[in-house]
């Protein structure tokens, strides 16, 4: 299910929570909303408040912290290319396919996650192809040195290609990873249940109940950068291209 499907659902269970409430404050017998029971739920929704404001705080900052993550290892992915791509210039003429290769490869990998066309959407299940890389890999390993210098420069270019195919695979399971479904469900229900109280509480007039909404709106606009910032590659949140699209004018030279 997609981010703005699960807000959806999540903003509506908050306003169906606020109209009961509101209707069940004029349906309740009156000594079920005199001033002790008042101060009750109160009560009760300030540890609600509480509650929410502490687990959507540490998800918070998970996410962002997730997204800063995937965004590095882009970055130092970036690095290794560019280092690899120098190694294999000093190698000589006989590695120029291979650097053609790599730089082919990595624009094919901008373009699955950062699709130029706007209609288009990242595709990441084939970024778990590393087939591109695996054969830059294969090239590299059939270089013959012919001098020591030789020797050390393929040597070390295998060292990175293979921490390039690392850092591409430590992608797609970072990719993976999501808010499990029975914490979204308790989420939304602890949220429903503090806007009944909310309801309960809130005088009938258009001013309490645009702040409630409002409220709402809020609410549902911090759950879904949560739920994008746990999806850095895709979505409407993701990571910056930039490492990568500087790595493409500088790689091939």
């Amino acid at each position: 299910m997609s981010s703005l499907a699960i807000v959806y659902i999540i903003f509506a269970c908050m306003l169906g929570g606020l109209l009961f409430g509101l209707r069940l404050r004029h349906v309740l017998p009156e000594h079920h909303t005199r001033n002790d029971s008042k101060d009750l739920v109160k009560t009760s929704a300030g540890m609600m408040v509480m509650l929410v404001a502490l687990i959507v705080g540490l998800l918070v900052s998970s996410a962002k912290k997730s997204f800063d993550m995937t965004n590095a290892s882009i970055a130092h992915m970036g690095a290794k290319i560019i280092t690899l791509d120098h190694f294999l210039s000093r190698y000589g003429s006989e590695a120029k396919g291979v650097r053609v290769h790599l730089r082919r490869t990595v624009a094919a990998g901008v373009e699955r996650i950062w699709p130029e066309v706007s209609t288009q959407h990242a595709d990441l299940t084939k970024s778990e192809d590393t087939t591109g890389v695996d054969e830059v890999y294969d090239e590299i390993r059939r270089l013959s040195p012919q001098n020591a210098s030789q020797q050390y420069l393929k040597s070390q270019a295998l060292q990175l290609g293979a921490e390039v195919m690392q850092s591409q695979w430590m992608l797609v399971e970072e990719s993976q990873t999501s808010l499990p479904t029975i914490f979204l469900v308790a989420l939304t229900f602890w949220l429903t249940v503090l806007f009944v109280h909310f309801g309960l509480l809130a005088p009938r007039n258009l001013t309490a109940i645009l702040a409630l909404f409002v409220c709402a709106v809020s609410m549902s606009g911090a759950i879904f950068l949560i739920l994008e910032l746990t999806h850095p590659l895709e979505g409407a949140i993701k990571v910056s291209s930039a490492p990568l699209v500087k790595t493409l004018s500088v790689i091939g030279r």
